[in-house]
């Protein structure tokens, strides 16, 4: 129960950096460097506490540098069509030139948003394929529940 309030705890203070980098870059251009600073913070402490962040926020970041990627502030956003009728976004990073390229692809979902993706969803499939008779292996039962063991403790 502690490591979860940790982790809520540590998720709020990645949502606070993650909204005041954005803040400070989107009200003054000029301060990269305490938005490069808020975005290394975030990091590190990712790294740290073994945390997984969502990809849209992932994204948003640049990998080498660890600044925050604002198209037509810090970033160029461009759209390509490769390998034959692929579209593709590339985001180049305007500090130290490092760009990534996202598939365009309006059928693709990514892992984290597709049902077998969550756990209420898989414990609760496999709750009903146990109860359909796909269990083999019946649960051990517990020596007050035979006739012989009710026997004998009375």
């Amino acid at each position: 129960m502690a490591q979860h309030l940790k982790d809520k705890e540590a998720f709020q203070r990645l949502n606070f950096l993650y909204q005041a980098a954005h803040c400070v870059l989107t009200q003054n251009p000029e301060n990269v460097e305490l938005a490069r600073f808020y975005c290394f913070t975030q990091k590190t402490i990712t790294r740290r506490l073994v945390l997984r962040q969502d990809p849209s926020v992932k994204r948003n970041f640049c990998k080498k540098c660890c600044s925050l990627l604002i198209p037509g502030l810090t970033a160029t956003t461009r759209q390509k069509k490769l390998r034959g009728k692929n579209r593709f976004t590339v985001i180049k990073c305007v500090l130290c030139g490092q760009s990534k390229t996202f598939l365009n692809n309006p059928d693709h979902s990514l892992w984290v948003d597709r049902d077998e993706a969550q756990l209420e969803l898989q414990s609760s499939k496999i709750m009903e394929h146990q109860h359909k008779g796909g269990q083999k292996t019946k649960p051990a039962e517990s020596p007050s529940s035979t006739p012989a063991a009710a026997d004998t403790a009375q």
